[in-house]
């Protein structure tokens, strides 16, 4: 695609950003691991959209396009790694789960005028701690039949509002079983899993954005604030109480 930069090598460092802000389409010769310590980022490849936060890293491999936009205040941390030098394999984005040692290796690895000793030291702890990193499965893939890109764009579009089956694949023009078979075949889930696995992504940007659990709840269409809450938790290990709180606190090396 002719709007894709190219650019070569994958930075490692630290950055501030605003609830809002884009960084437009691009691709990296090197692989790169990003991480927020404080908001969310939102991550969309040809491949599918991916969520950044304080508990899980979004590895992006080496020729990967791929965009950002942030919600809530993110303290936004990036590493890259030479294409010879890579902790985890594969050819398509991976979330990887981040717990304290991790993340304090990631944001002392993106510090400003680290000297280049200690630099190599700390991404040789890291390399060996994503290795052993859980990886996460959370993401929306992407459709490529149209049919199904409606549906899904339909639902996306109107949280709230419960949809039947029957229902979207009258409004895309296809059979039910039809719509079935291309939730399978593409995404690899029936169509309920996927619609909690993306009320759950918009519900992680709605908690950064500073909505209540309850606001939340709603926005994004559970019928009561306890259905969830248990949802969230089952889905992402900690409730959305955790998630809003640790999107939102600021670590003392998150002032840069």
């Amino acid at each position: 695609m002719s709007d894709i930069r190219h650019m070569p090598e994958a930075p490692t460092h630290s950055a501030a950003h605003e609830a809002g802000d884009v960084i437009d389409r691009h691709r990296h010769d090197d692989h790169q691991l990003i991480y927020l310590s404080t908001g969310v980022l939102a991550i969309r490849t040809a491949r599918g959209d991916w969520v950044a936060s304080s508990d899980r890293a979004v590895w992006v491999p080496a020729g990967v396009w791929h965009e950002h936009r942030f919600y809530g205040r993110a303290s936004f941390h990036t590493v890259g790694f030479p294409v010879a030098t890579t902790p985890l394999t594969g050819n398509s984005p991976t979330v990887v789960a981040v717990d304290g040692l991790l993340r304090e290796l990631i944001v002392a690895c993106t510090e400003d005028g680290l000297p280049a000793a200690e630099s190599a030291r700390i991404r040789a702890v890291l390399g060996d701690r994503l290795r052993r990193a859980s990886v996460q499965p959370l993401r929306l893939p992407t459709a490529r039949d149209p049919r199904l890109a409606d549906a899904c764009r339909i639902v996306e579009d109107d949280l709230r509002t419960p949809r039947s089956l029957a229902e979207l694949a009258r409004a895309v023009g296809a059979g039910e079983r039809t719509l079935t078979r291309l939730y399978r075949t593409e995404f690899g889930m029936t169509y309920p899993q996927w619609r909690t696995r993306v009320r759950v992504f918009h519900a992680m940007i709605r908690l950064a954005e500073g909505a209540t659990v309850t606001e939340t709840a709603h926005l994004c269409g559970w019928a009561t604030t306890s259905a969830f809450v248990d949802t969230f938790a089952r889905t992402m290990g900690h409730t959305p109480g955790t998630h809003r709180s640790a999107a939102a606190d600021r670590s003392p090396h998150d002032g840069r």
